[in-house]
């Protein structure tokens, strides 16, 4: 029997009302989701201290490096999907999944020193980075290290508002290179945001978009302007079934395109003031 019209929309409105409903943050998950951030950090300390190629793109094979670099002097931004293994196998995420994803682009004619500066002027956020961010603040700052909120804004097919808090740290590798990791600490997804009905979900149960958002950068003035890469590793609800259609468009491209739009804003404003 093929499927009536009536049947395939009584088949989304099921999706729909199970996208909706609370999926809760397991600790197992958080255990592997930490294993997997451990591991990652641990190659990172190696490109940091000289052990390895600091930039991804360094690490490439020669021709593959060399049409990277072709790509980004002509202005794109090289985008590629990364994974840590544990040697040889996978980190398994249990009730979870983890979207691991590198980018890089070329700001010509730019210093390391005023792209820095371009990243810790939080307060300008909502400007550089709309509509992503709708609101940023400093809640705290020891030397070069900073305790950030940010209220985030995502639509693509569901919409997502989230109070998160990160703790960032600036490392100075050099003179050239800086090495910037953005951990999220807490993050609390917003239910009718700017109603008087808004409230906040509990945390780790709610819909499972995005339980966990840590961002690496790492920076490298050269040839007559700066590197910048970013590393963003996400952790989500894993998918059943009833739920692939309305909310796999939202978590598996979510973080490729989200890294893309950042790179590509934070160049509109460092080269034309935008």
């Amino acid at each position: 029997m093929r499927p009536t019209a009536s049947t395939a929309i009584g088949g989304m409105a099921l999706a729909v009302s199970a996208a909706a409903a609370a999926a809760e943050l397991k600790p197992q998950t958080v255990r592997a989701f930490d294993r997997y951030v451990q591991l990652t950090e641990e190659r990172m300390r190696a490109e940091i201290d000289g052990e390895a190629p600091f930039l991804w793109i360094d690490r490439l094979a020669d021709a593959d490096r060399d049409e990277a670099l072709a790509r980004l002097r002509s202005g794109e931004v090289v985008v590629e999907r990364l994974e840590t293994r544990d040697g040889r196998d996978e980190v398994d995420i249990p009730s979870g999944m983890v979207h691991h994803w590198v980018g890089t682009i070329l700001l010509s004619g730019v210093t390391l020193d005023r792209t820095i500066a371009m990243v810790r002027d939080y307060d300008r956020y909502p400007r550089i980075y709309a509509p992503d961010v709708l609101a940023s603040e400093i809640r705290a700052r020891e030397d070069n290290r900073f305790d950030v909120y940010l209220r985030l804004y995502t639509k693509k097919v569901l919409t997502w508002v989230a109070d998160t808090e990160h703790q960032v740290e600036y490392v100075a590798v050099g003179d050239t290179r800086m090495h910037v990791p953005s951990r999220s600490t807490r993050i609390l997804e917003i239910e009718h945001p700017d109603t008087p009905e808004e409230r906040a979900k509990p945390e780790g149960n709610d819909r499972g978009l995005a339980w966990r958002l840590n961002n690496y950068c790492s920076f490298e003035e050269r040839g007559g302007g700066t590197l910048m890469q970013c590393e963003s590793i996400t952790l989500t609800r894993g998918l059943p079934f009833l739920l692939g259609v309305v909310v796999r468009p939202f978590v598996t491209s979510v973080p490729r395109e989200k890294l893309t739009v950042t790179l590509e804003a934070a160049r509109r404003h460092l080269t034309t003031g935008s």
